[in-house]
């Protein structure tokens, strides 16, 4: 399944809001005329489906060597815990931070020194969650090499980030082929569109940082 039928799952399921006249505020403070919400894919069966389907092809066929799946909590867990089950791999779980009680553990699942392990992410932006999971792996001597995710918005900050450690990753589908899946189903007018890809340019050069 191609980039444009992933992203054409996420507009059917309403994961993906486009809203170029009211955009949405950003964490950061970046006003952003897209918000995307993944999580929404796990209620529909065969969209869900669909895409454990790609992402475990991805794992598959550029990081064969995998020995456990590690989904980021909280978005990333349903869909790494499918992915497990298709490829067949144990699973765990990255919190953002250790827990403050109990075991105070950061990993939940069982994981021992030398596994192998690709993240699952819902998203990446920027990749902060991708690695401070990375980072909590490495830490247990896990061997992280890359990232799997459904969306991307292809920032430059993340490609930077990522390659300073040592990591990949790999999406279902991106910003563009979102935008070619809008206009092929005459979703958003042409100079809305025209705006999209303006402010992506500017988002992916790092240029509307607050």
């Amino acid at each position: 399944m191609g980039k444009k039928e992933i992203a054409k799952i996420l507009l059917d399921v309403g994961a993906v809001e486009l809203n170029p006249d009211e955009p949405f505020i950003w964490a950061s403070g970046i006003e952003s005329p897209i918000y995307c919400d993944n999580r929404l894919t796990m209620s529909d069966p065969v969209g869900r489906k669909q895409i454990a389907e790609g992402l475990a092809e991805l794992i598959r066929t550029e990081y064969p060597e995998t020995t456990i799946i590690a989904g980021t909590a909280t978005a990333g867990i349903p869909h790494a815990a499918w992915v497990a089950d298709i490829l067949g791999l144990p699973m765990v779980y990255v919190r953002s931070s250790a827990k403050g009680h109990g075991r105070i553990r950061q990993i939940e699942g069982k994981i021992q020194s030398g596994d192998k392990a690709i993240i699952v992410e819902d998203l990446i932006s920027t990749g902060g969650s991708s690695l401070n999971a990375a980072a909590a792996l490495r830490s247990e001597e896990i061997d992280v090499t890359g990232i799997v995710s459904i969306f991307t918005y292809e920032l430059k900050k993340a490609d930077v980030a990522f390659e300073a450690e040592s990591l990949t990753y790999r999406s279902l589908t991106d910003f563009n082929a979102l935008i070619e899946a809008t206009k092929e189903d005459g979703l958003i007018n042409k100079e809305a569109i025209e705006y999209l890809l303006d402010w992506h340019g500017k988002l992916k050069e790092g240029l509307l940082t607050k």
